[in-house]
């Protein structure tokens, strides 16, 4: 059921870890807070895929470096197959050979493991409503990677484009940002399709990032 509702159902949850003691201390995490349901766990990205499939979780927590199949892996495989499931990120590791991968492969947000528990509930339930969420150190090393030479930035982005980037970088969905500025949801994955584009990204996350570290946002 649609986050965007408003409705009071539990977040549910696919825990995915190599490490059965991390896993078990995110069960007993979230089982002790209100507005969660774990449904399952997965210690790899192989495994995460089939879980996802059987069990249909809302969020999906998932590490990246594990044996027997990584999370990015996994991450590139459930955007490619179209898993409802967001997918955020949780993991020890903050280099740009993690970072980036994870989030051009469609993870929805990507936090540290040491983040606290309130700001890992906080993050599940924007990931659970589509809402780009990166951990201050994260975003930091993010937008300092983003910095290649593919990214020309010649050509601005028009009025409009800025306007779409500053909502989705408030974390407003496509039917939101659509009805916001009175126009189709198709015109506003138009738009989004050129503010990409003009920024050498690939997905709302990157382009949030980009968009802060150009000086576009903020």
């Amino acid at each position: 059921m649609s986050r965007e509702t408003g409705t009071s159902s539990p977040i549910t949850l696919l825990i995915v870890d190599d490490h059965p003691v991390v896993r078990d201390g995110l069960r007993g995490m979230f089982a002790s807070a209100p507005g969660f349901t774990v449904l399952g766990e997965a210690a790899s990205g192989e495994e995460a895929v089939e879980r996802a499939a059987a069990l249909d979780p809302d969020v999906i927590l998932m590490d990246l470096r594990m044996p027997g199949g990584g999370g990015v892996a996994a991450i590139a495989h459930l955007t490619r197959t179209g898993a409802r499931a967001r997918i955020l990120v949780l993991t020890t590791y903050d280099t740009d050979t993690d970072t980036i991968p994870a989030i051009e492969a469609g993870a929805t947000g990507y936090l540290l493991k040491d983040a606290p528990r309130d700001e890992l509930f906080t993050a599940v339930r924007a990931a659970a409503e589509g809402r780009t969420v990166l951990s201050p150190a994260v975003a930091s090393r993010l937008v300092s990677a983003v910095r290649t030479p593919r990214r020309e930035r010649d050509e601005p982005l028009s009025a409009r484009e800025r306007e779409v980037l500053a909502l989705v970088a408030r974390g407003t969905s496509n039917r939101e940002i659509a009805r916001e500025l009175f126009i189709s949801e198709a015109t506003v994955k138009t738009h989004l399709t050129h503010l990409y584009a003009k920024l050498g990204v690939n997905d709302r996350a990157a382009a949030v990032a980009t968009a802060y570290e150009c000086g576009i946002l903020g």
